[in-house]
């Protein structure tokens, strides 16, 4: 096993996120390095995938090669040195096999000397698939056992481990229910959760209507910790998942512990929706700036 570099102590703190490309800059790979960014970090990449994708949704996925994708995270970390990682969409079983396998080399993930966040992207906001279906058992098998941390919405929750959650109760449940999947410790979010509209057979008349509050859940196998906050009304979510993720990424990479740090990204997402802005005929992205403003 080949240890992580040094971090430099002179420049900002380096994170790197390891994700695929959205061509119209709402989420993915633009939306983690425009946070980095914001959050004072020096953000670096491995591409797992490009998209072609706009407000309307993803329209055509194109891989990079598993060897490719290790090299990137090789590159980086054994040059500029990595102070905290993330993941986001992995694409297929293969690449997650080479991210696994390159993060227990140059020591990164749980335990290790560089945190690493996993958030399990399944799926665009608009339900495309961006995880091949063999890819769910590996992910669960050689990722999440591997990460310091993960964030999952409350449908990748359903994927990973088949619980439709229906209520905050069943948010705790499913964040033991991960946690016995390997992962250090588990923040289960409630961003898409209504009254009962994860079941498997929601009312066709008077639709459930989503709680006033958002409750996400932190769970590290022996106690829980629950950030509650207003339910902001706007359509303009795309990229928030990545975005949280990559905020609490940055907390990470300037020494923060994981609850620090995810208090952290929830102060910075409520902003970031709160200044969300339509792009597009479809969904438009959270925005950075409110913290980045031009001249």
């Amino acid at each position: 096993m080949t240890a992580a570099p040094p971090v430099s102590s002179t420049g900002p703190p380096v994170a790197l996120t390891i994700a695929g490309s959205d061509s119209g800059g709402g989420a993915g790979l633009q939306a983690d390095l425009r946070t980095f960014t914001a959050c004072g970090v020096h953000g670096c990449v491995a591409v797992t995938a490009v998209t072609v994708q706009n407000s309307m949704g993803v329209m055509g996925i194109v891989e990079i090669p598993p060897s490719t994708v290790a090299n990137q995270i090789r590159a980086v970390v054994t040059d500029l040195g990595v102070a905290a990682a993330k993941t986001g969409m992995l694409a297929s079983a293969a690449i997650i096999c080479a991210v696994a396998g390159v993060c227990d080399e140059i020591s990164i993930g749980r335990c290790r000397v560089v945190p690493l966040v996993v958030d399990p992207v399944a799926a665009s906001m608009h339900g495309d698939p961006l995880l091949a279906d063999d890819a769910l058992t590996v992910l669960r098998s050689e990722l999440l056992p591997r990460a310091t941390l993960i964030t999952p919405n409350l449908d990748e929750v359903r994927l990973l481990v088949g619980m439709d959650i229906g209520s905050p109760a069943e948010q705790y449940e499913a964040a033991r229910a991960l946690h016995a999947l390997g992962p250090r410790w588990v923040l289960v979010k409630g961003g898409h959760l209504r009254d009962g509209a994860q079941r498997k057979n929601p009312p066709k008349k008077n639709p459930p209507k989503k709680n006033s509050q958002c409750l996400d859940v932190l769970y590290d196998g022996r106690e829980f910790t629950a950030f509650t906050g207003p339910r902001l009304a706007t359509p303009h979510t795309h990229g928030s998942g990545d975005t949280l993720a990559a905020a609490i990424t940055s907390a990470l990479a300037r020494g923060a512990a994981v609850p620090e740090a995810v208090t952290y990204g929830k102060r910075y997402i409520a902003q970031a929706l709160a200044h969300a802005y339509p792009l597009g005929a479809g969904v438009g992205p959270v925005s950075p700036f409110w913290r980045v403003r031009p001249d």
